[in-house]
Parts: C-alpha cells; structure tokens; sequence
C-alpha cells in the first residue's frame, strides 16, 4: 500500500476510535449517574484492578505493552467525567433532543444527560439528590413551576419554569430562561413586534414564556390559539385575521412527523414575520411556507442556544452573567447555533445525472465519518429494481411517485449525506423534503463531461433539454453552488469540489 493509502487507513482507525471513546464516555456518564442516584463512591479500585487485568489478557501481542498505561489514562478520565455535577433535560419523550450537544459546547465544568420521565415520577425525581439541575421541556414547564420553593419574577409571572437549580441552601430555584431565548430569537432575525397584534399558536408552557416575552418587546395585542380554546383552529382565521406576527409554539411540524402544520400562513394576508419554537427539522413546514409568502422568519435552533446559554450560566451560579447578556455573549450563541445547523442539518446534493454527486457525496462522508445514503441505491435495496428498470419497465410517473416516498423516509433525518437522483427537483413536492433539514449542494459541471451510461431520461430528451427544464429549479434550491469545470481525473474534481466547501464554512 502506498504512505497516501495508509494514512486513509488511520484516518478511518481515528474515527472509529473517537466514535469508541465518545460511546464508552456517555457510558460511563450513565455510571455515575446511576452511582449518585444510588448514593454509591464513583471510585471503586478493585473493580478497575480487575477490569484493567482483563482487558491486558483480551489485548493483541502488538498492542499488550500498552494497554495498562492507555487504560490508566481511559479509567482517570472516566472517574473525571462522573464525578463532575450532573445535569439533565427534562421530559417525557426526548428521543431526539440537542440540549446536551449544546451544553457539551458551552462548558466542560459539568456533564448533561437525559432524563425521560412520566408524572408520576417527578416527586422522586426532584427529591433524589443526584442532579445539580435541569432543564425542563414539554409537558414539564408547570410542574417544575409547582415543585419549586422560589421562582424568580419571569417565571412566576408565566408560570413556567424552564430551568431548575438546586441549591447549596436545599432550595429549589426555577427560572424561565425561554423569555430571553425568544427575544433573542426574534432580534436576531429582524422581527419586530413592538406595536403589532400577536397571535401565538398553543397554550402551554412555551407559549407562557412566547406571550410574555412579546408583552416585554411592547407588543400592542396578543392573543392565543389551541385545539379547544375560544380562538380555535378553524375560527383563528376570522377572529385574527389581523395578525402581523405569528409564532407556532406547538409540537406540530416537530421531527419525526413533519409534514403537519397547525394553521394556513397564507389566510393572515396582514401577517409579515412568523416564528417557529420547533427546532428539528430546522426548516419546518411553516417556517417554508413563511419563507414563500415573503415573510421574516425564525427558526427555534436560536432560540434553544440561547435559552441554553442562560440556563448554563445558571448552573455553574453565575447569576450575575446569566442576567447580564453580553454582546460576547450573544456572538457565541450565534456561533454555537451555525456549528449546530453545521453538524445537525444533512448534507444533500443535487444536480444533473452523472455530474458526480454520488462521488463528491462518498468524499464527504469519508472525510466527515457521516452515514451516506444514495438515493439510487436505496431506491434499488427499497423496491428490488434499479431506477432505470422501473422509469423503462413502469413509466417515469410510478418512479417518480416512489421516489417522493423515499425522499420523506431519508431526509427529514438528520447528519447524514445524501446523494440524489438528478430529476428530485422536478416534483414540487419533493421541495419540502429537500428543504426539511438540510443544506443543498448543487453540482455544477459541463454538460459535456455528464456520464450518461444506464440513464434512460437522458438517452431519451437529452442532457440538453434536461438541463434546460432543470436548470431554475437547481438553483432555486441550492445553499451551495459547486461549479466545478472539466477536470482531467476524479481526483482533481473532488480536490476542487472540496476546496469550495471549506470556503463556504463546511466542516470537512
């Protein structure tokens, strides 16, 4: 093997023993938060004796001579990370919540888990001792308000608590830190209620905090819609039909079932700005049909960061830096929110058949460690044919038609690489998928370098006449435009392609 092909193969060593040393870590943070619910010492020697005794007779003749002094090092920071205070998100489903990826960010002084829980569980919870605090969500925000011995004003006025900090006193301290959260997400955006009429979508506790913080920004009315209240979903049209800012603080839209909205933006024809508490998908169906109308949007992603940001100030006690957001402040809540859209949202390629999407797409997967899906080859695993054999066999239509239901399956999904067939553009419905959660690379190459081998559609109109249909609709979607001329080999394409991305700010 070749130096350049052996360092391809650490490479992918180095990955899967980060993706070991991160597994074994939450591991051994789930230890120790079992240890402190069962009031056991972190530290227990003659069980690492023996584990350490083991792993050197499971180990390699190669690899024998340093085990000890790598697991010595491995057992000192597994001991570190459980006896750091711990804290948790709070709620009754989580499976797919950011807040430890973002905690994770802004500090190593304490480590953050999940805890799912019923309400019946919450008084033992609260009472167990093991957690220096929590973050809660829904439908937790009143109950955590009720079991607190003192609320600070914004949460008491709301009646919500987001943050719980048990102190050194033995009280109870709740906060509502989704007020900031949302101002800052509004700000940020450009979104201005201040002498608007408001209407906020739910009633919950997110919706306590949204209608409080509209009520601090000067918002001249405020009214509130849900399922069953006077102003429902089929009478909020008429009774609202004034609205200039919407804000959806329901779980409709919310990943895994996407595709529902709670209201038709279109209706308010007074309506300019809407914002989405929803944070995954990171472009939910309101926040896209808002974007088409013209509408100044915001997405929850900022508003998690920043509630985040102000709850982590809570817990390491600096009361003082969680009530005084600096402007430093909120330039590193930006940036954690475009590291997250970075790592969260997937990366999907689109672009004319045989212009190397799936190529490009297998670099960056390499590079990144990201799980690929081609679109192609899933479509072959999903309906035991080729793309080629059912547009020839059944018809472009039937092969459009599952294609759009592989579209819905894979790409609300998030961190993954996706390569598509080059016709996903032509079904304006495939857009919302596309756009769903995921940030759009458009591979521009030549038309006469586009392979066209086992293309039926290109063998048919011509890659001219494809181009022609295509072209408006590829770049209506893209995030990112890779234009990338003829090369003279693969490599020398991928090269480019690359260098692109990293300009752009992709993390490769």
């Amino acid at each position: 093997m070749t130096l350049d092909e052996l360092r391809i193969e650490i490479d992918a060593a180095d990955r899967e023993l980060l993706a070991a040393l991160a597994k074994r870590t939450a591991v051994a943070r789930k230890i120790g938060e079992v240890k402190k619910l069962e009031g056991k010492p972190v530290y227990d020697k003659a069980r690492e004796e023996k584990k350490l005794e083991s792993l050197k007779n499971q180990a390699a003749d190669e690899i024998k001579p340093y085990v000890e002094e790598f697991y010595n090092t491995v057992f000192d920071v597994s001991r570190k990370h459980q006896e750091k205070p711990l804290f948790a998100v709070l709620g009754q489903h989580l499976p797919h919540t950011y807040s430890p990826a973002i905690h994770n960010i802004f500090t190593s002084d304490y480590t953050y888990t999940i805890i799912e829980k019923e309400p019946e569980e919450l008084d033992a919870l609260f009472n167990s001792g093991a957690y220096g605090g929590f973050n809660v969500t829904i439908p937790y925000k009143r109950e955590a308000a009720a079991r607190c011995d003192v609320l600070e004003k914004d949460a008491e006025d709301c009646n919500s608590v987001n943050t719980v900090v048990f102190g050194k006193d033995g009280k109870t301290y709740g906060y509502n830190t989704d007020i900031f959260g949302f101002c800052f997400m509004l700000t940020s955006a450009g979104i201005d209620p201040k002498g608007k009429k408001c209407l906020v979508l739910g009633h919950g506790g997110a919706a306590s905090a949204v209608g409080y913080g509209l009520n601090k920004m000067g918002a001249a009315d405020i009214k509130f819609s849900d399922l069953y209240e006077e102003i429902n979903y089929e009478n909020v049209y008429d009774v609202c039909a004034d609205a200039e800012v919407i804000i959806n603080c329901t779980p409709v839209g919310m990943f895994p079932k996407v595709d529902n909205q709670v209201v038709d933006l279109s209706r308010f024809t007074k309506c300019d700005s809407f914002a989405d508490v929803v944070y995954n998908p990171s472009r939910t169906k309101l926040l896209q049909q808002a974007k088409s109308l013209g509408m100044k949007t915001a997405g929850g992603l900022t508003m998690l960061v920043a509630q985040a940001y102000k709850s982590y100030k809570f817990f390491i006690g600096d009361n003082e830096g969680a009530d005084k957001i600096t402007p430093e402040a909120g330039e590193m809540i930006k940036k954690v929110v475009t590291t997250l859209e970075n790592r969260m949202m997937n990366i999907t390629l689109i672009g004319m058949p045989g212009c190397g999407k799936s190529t490009l797409a297998k670099e960056i997967a390499r590079l990144t460690g990201r799980e690929l899906i081609d679109l192609d080859e899933a479509y072959s695993e999903e309906y035991g044919e080729s793309p080629s054999t059912t547009i020839t066999q059944k018809g472009e239509d039937a092969f459009r038609a599952n294609e759009t239901k592989l579209a819905s399956k894979y790409l609300p999904e998030s961190g993954r690489i996706l390569s598509t067939g080059g016709g996903i553009v032509t079904r304006d419905e495939n857009y919302f998928w596309l756009r769903n959660n995921s940030r759009i690379i458009y591979v521009k190459r030549p038309l006469d370098v586009l392979a066209s081998e086992d293309r039926p559609l290109t063998a048919r109109d011509g890659v001219e006449k494809l181009y022609a249909q295509r072209k408006d609709r590829y770049e209506g979607l893209a995030d990112i435009t890779v234009d990338v001329a003829k090369k003279e080999d693969k490599a020398a394409f991928l090269s480019e392609a690359i260098d692109i991305l990293r300009k752009e700010g992709f993390e490769l």
